[in-house]
């Protein structure tokens, strides 16, 4: 899929990793390897950073990311010739570490290194043949807001060489954007497109970029006020920051503001012959597409029917233990008018306002901080990086989904970012705050991703390889954690984490419904608004989001039931033994790995003790 595998899955996929240890009782035990094995150990370890950093040196944008600035005033290479050369390079590393190393002649973490290494490079492989599906312009990812959103948030001014660089880049756009533009017209000439729906907000988002100074008369653009600010801090002569500010603007009018022009133009020709059709059923192949998205995002064998039917017994599941809120409450009524109720209160709700949107962001700073004072409780190792809660950003606050969070930079100079979409305040609720906060922030992302990249002795691409039902199964996990620690005492905030736990076991449903199933846009909607107490647009956003992500938000259930159901199967097994901080430290120190090696892992963890 081109927005996904334009270089090696382990350098793109930006998800995290640490490092994988021996413990016994919390402590760190060093297993003694002979002389060979540590030979074996060390060259493996020299081979996969060559293999890193030579993906990493083809990927100007992953430089920067990192914190290199080689290349910084270049973008991408988002051409399908340039991505095939990187599968055919997957091809021949599997190949070489297959022939050149055995993994019984490694120690434990660097034989999991080594399965590590081939899942990623076959699915790397195996994902040539879906190269064409994604769908580069949407409304969730798409390269229409990633290049603004990259600009601001990765491009770090320190020297004038710096802003020259974010100039050259404003000027690259054009090109840039003109290929990503030529594939995605190539892909819909073969029967891949998104549904109608997807152009009005790729467009509308578009448009908002290039509103404002030096595109349209008024304030300026978001892009021109980032830059304004960056050569603001910089100490050169008032005449340096003229020239500079006359050089971005002639790029962002001769080149930035046609490169969106144009594909704006485009757009709007490939809105007028898309349809109504939603789910991935209607792509070519579009059954053993799907059936590849379910694999790859649950890590799992499970069928769309039994994710289907997980999910409706989850969704039932959930909805007894709500009925026992409204009990605890004093509310007389049923289950969807005890919805409506809480729904429709003006008391859950901050006042739709720029001081009620800074409200909803202190007191979600707050929530975090609190519950930092709480994790030596249940982990040994935490977070270095700091982490920071912000409101997205307005050019493309209509369409991103209502959270998000964003991992610190390698060098530690950014720190993570809990993004909350304030867009709409009704789609915040007062009572999901908790469960929000805990899962895109602590102890959820920003726990995990953190300190993977923290951790040192594990190869690169583990540190920045994913695995979707890992990483978003530990993020759901992290909403319930806190309710045995004590939290949740308000009973509307525990609803409300009851609410977002429906809202991951109703996405088994609506995915399923929506790519197997054939069901509409519409019918994926309404089964959410019937059955969940979210607010109608969160629920329309919702749809529209796992239309163009199949398969994606299946991950969050599938991954928190396999982390609960190893964790009471270790209580069961270990009984006094059993350690909450022992258990978290396996299942983070591995990064991210498929579900089956997690449950491996435990197991041997369990055999120690």
């Amino acid at each position: 899929m081109k927005k996904y595998l334009i270089l090696t899955a382990c350098v793109l996929a930006l998800g995290a990793c640490s490092q994988s240890e021996n413990k016994t009782n919390g402590e760190t035990m060093t297993p003694a390897v002979s002389a060979d094995v540590q030979d074996q150990n060390q060259k493996l370890d020299a081979w996969f950073e060559s293999v890193f950093m030579d993906a990493v040196h083809k990927s100007p944008q992953f430089m920067t990311t990192l914190g290199m600035k080689t290349d910084y005033d270049k973008w991408n290479d988002p051409s399908k010739a340039f991505y095939l050369e990187g599968v055919e390079k997957a091809r021949t590393d599997l190949a070489h570490m297959r022939a050149a190393y055995n993994m019984d002649d490694l120690d434990a973490d660097h034989q999991l290194s080594y399965r590590l290494f081939e899942i990623q490079s076959q699915q790397q492989i195996d994902g040539a043949r879906w190269w064409d599906y994604g769908y580069t312009f949407n409304q969730m990812f798409g390269v229409q807001s990633n290049i603004p959103s990259f600009l601001i948030n990765r491009h770090r001014v320190d020297t004038i060489s710096d802003a020259e660089a974010y100039i050259t880049r404003l000027h690259g756009v054009k090109e840039y954007l003109a290929v990503h533009v030529e594939n995605e017209k190539n892909s819909t000439a073969n029967g891949i497109q998104p549904p109608l729906y997807v152009y009005a907000h790729v467009i509308r988002d578009a448009k908002n970029i290039i509103v404002g100074a030096p595109f349209t008369e008024g304030e300026p653009s978001a892009l021109m006020a980032d830059f304004t600010k960056k050569i603001g801090k910089l100490d050169i002569t008032d005449e340096q920051r003229e020239k500079l500010t006359a050089d971005a603007i002639t790029a962002f009018q001769t080149s930035f503001k046609p490169a969106y022009e144009n594909m704006i133009a485009e757009m709007e020709i490939m809105q007028a012959n898309a349809n109504t059709d939603d789910g991935a059923w209607k792509l070519p192949d579009g059954a053993e597409y799907y059936a590849d998205r379910l694999k790859r995002m649950t890590t799992t064998d499970m069928s769309a029917t039994e994710v289907h039917d997980l999910g409706l017994s989850e969704v039932a599941r959930i909805h007894g233990e709500m009925r026992a809120i409204m009990k605890q409450v004093g509310f007389e009524g049923s289950l969807q008018e005890f919805f409506d109720k809480v729904k429709n209160d003006p008391a859950q709700y901050y006042e739709d306002s720029d001081a009620g949107r800074e409200a909803y962001l202190k007191e979600a700073d707050s929530i975090i901080g609190v519950m930092k004072t709480r994790l030596d409780d249940v982990f040994i190792v935490k977070p270095k990086a700091d982490l920071i809660v912000k409101k997205v950003e307005a050019f493309r606050e209509k369409s991103a989904g209502k959270a998000f969070y964003n991992q610190p930079s390698a060098d530690g100079t950014t720190p993570g970012t809990y993004y909350a979409n304030l867009y709409q305040i009704t789609d915040m609720p007062k009572y999901q705050m908790e469960a929000l906060a805990y899962h895109e922030g602590i102890p959820g992302h920003h726990m995990q991703i953190a300190i993977q990249m923290e951790l040192e002795d594990v190869p690169k691409f583990r540190k920045f390889g994913r695995f979707t039902a890992y990483s978003e199964g530990w993020g759901l996990y992290s909403e319930f954690l806190p309710k045995e620690m004590g939290f949740y005492e308000d009973p509307y905030s525990d609803f409300g984490r009851l609410a977002m736990e429906l809202w991951r076991a109703a996405r088994l449903v609506v995915d399923t419904g929506l790519h197997d199933k054939k069901w509409t846009r519409q019918e994926a909607i309404d089964y959410l608004t019937t059955n969940t107490p979210n607010a109608e647009n969160d629920c329309i956003k919702a749809i529209e989001r796992y239309i163009i992500m199949p398969g994606q938000a299946t991950a969050y259930k599938i991954g928190m039931l396999k982390i609960l159901s190893l964790r009471e199967a270790a209580k069961a097994t270990l009984g006094d033994k059993f350690d909450i901080r022992e258990y978290h430290d396996v299942i983070i120190s591995s990064g991210p790995v498929p579900l089956s090696i997690m449950e491996e892992r435990v197991d041997a963890w369990v055999a120690s003790k």
